[in-house]
């Protein structure tokens, strides 16, 4: 007997399996530094882990409803509208078990058998396997380096179909750092309104963001544009919270419903424990947000500094969230093979970017220490020397 057929057609997290082989390495004794892990280094702020063990030995460790206790919900609608510039009604906010489910849940909630979603690429990788899973088809557009791995206007309109049911912008993005401007976002929107399709905004990297650039959320354009879009964020990258699984959609009434159900029959509701900690991490103090993005910009920059001296290397300065995706294709490796090397030769892990829909990349994750970059990336260097 065979397992169900939609198991077949997904690809197991290459960025999952990277991280695992590098720490079973560290386990083993092998001096492993680890670009692959897409979380903070940092811990969860103190404020938030005594929210949560205070509700545990209150005893409130039992279900709640499934889209989120009242009083979370109602604290996400007023984030998103003193951050955001967006009104939501508490109803028409769902928590989820991460952001990543949240994105799995939207998508469930819109796309039909045979429905296209446009993904531009380099995307993260599990938007396509998320569409495989709802029946639909992942249309890839991809993207340039010279155009800072933006999907333009013309892009858009282009590789439109009959078919085409949702496009998923990721601003700032992984595994590239791309932050759309205004302009940019307010353009291929328009389009999505016009043509009727529905928007992924996923935003959990929104307050990762260097330089002059700042995060616009797609919802606060128009009513047309926010009745199309759904908004999804979470508490992992902003307050290190990755193990606490906690993310939620912001969309319109019946799209929010229609979530709700899906949830309701699959996970239930997100931790109840948890969630008093991501009542604490949106209500409390946003200090360490900043320091922890201050922390990341030093380190941004000293790694793009030292990429950009490796022969051979091209590299796009990123200005949100705490990746890198250098272009290795000078040096006659795929991706893959590449990755495989340097972990193997030189003990650097790095994620391939075949994963991320751009097999000449290579993703680095500059949430580490600057000792790790500075050892790791001097590895990384021999390497590429021993390639040309």
């Amino acid at each position: 007997m065979d397992t169900a057929n939609r198991t077949h057609i997904i690809t197991p997290s290459l960025t999952l399996s990277t991280d695992s082989k590098a720490k079973q390495m560290k386990a083993a004794g092998e001096d492993v530094v680890s670009f692959a892990a897409g979380e903070p280094d940092f811990d969860t702020p103190d404020h938030i882990n005594a929210a949560a063990q205070a509700a545990i030995e209150s005893g409130f460790t039992k279900y709640t409803p499934s889209s989120g206790i009242p009083e979370l919900r109602q604290a996400v609608a007023d984030k998103l509208k003193a951050d955001n510039g967006i009104d939501y009604q508490p109803e028409q906010i769902v928590v989820s078990n991460g952001a990543k489910h949240a994105c799995f849940n939207a998508i469930m909630a819109v796309v039909n058998e045979g429905d296209e979603v446009l993904i531009p690429a380099p995307y993260w990788l599990s938007y396509p396997e998320m569409v495989k899973m709802a029946g639909g088809e992942p249309f890839v557009v991809a993207t340039t380096a010279e155009n800072g791995y933006k999907l333009t206007p013309d892009q858009f309109r282009e590789n439109l179909s009959p078919s085409t049911k949702m496009v998923i912008l990721n601003t700032p993005g992984n595994p590239t750092g791309a932050v759309y401007t205004e302009k940019e976002l307010c353009e291929l929107c328009e389009i999505a309104a016009e043509e009727e399709i529905y928007i992924l905004s996923d935003e959990i990297y929104e307050k990762l963001v260097y330089g002059d650039h700042k995060h616009i959320s797609v919802a606060a354009f128009s009513q047309g544009i926010y009745d199309i879009t759904i908004t999804v964020n979470g508490f992992s990258k902003a307050y290190a919270m990755t193990g606490w699984r906690l993310g939620y959609t912001a969309s319109a009434p019946k799209i929010a419903k229609a979530i709700d159900a899906l949830q309701s029959h699959s996970t239930s509701n997100p931790t109840s424990f948890a969630q008093k900690g991501a009542m604490a991490a949106l209500k409390g103090p946003q200090d360490s947000v900043e320091s922890m993005r201050q922390e990341y910009d030093k380190r941004r920059k000293r790694m793009f500094e030292l990429l950009q001296a490796i022969p051979g290397m091209k590299v796009v300065e990123p200005n949100g969230a705490f990746y890198m995706l250098p272009d290795i294709s000078e040096f006659q490796l795929d991706s893959v093979r590449f990755a495989d090397k340097l972990l193997e030769e030189h003990k650097v892990a790095v994620v391939p970017g075949a994963a991320f829909g751009d097999d000449n990349t290579v993703r680095l994750s500059y949430a580490t220490s600057m000792d790790s970059i500075e050892k790791g990336v001097e590895r990384l260097a021999k390497f590429c020397k021993g390639r040309l």
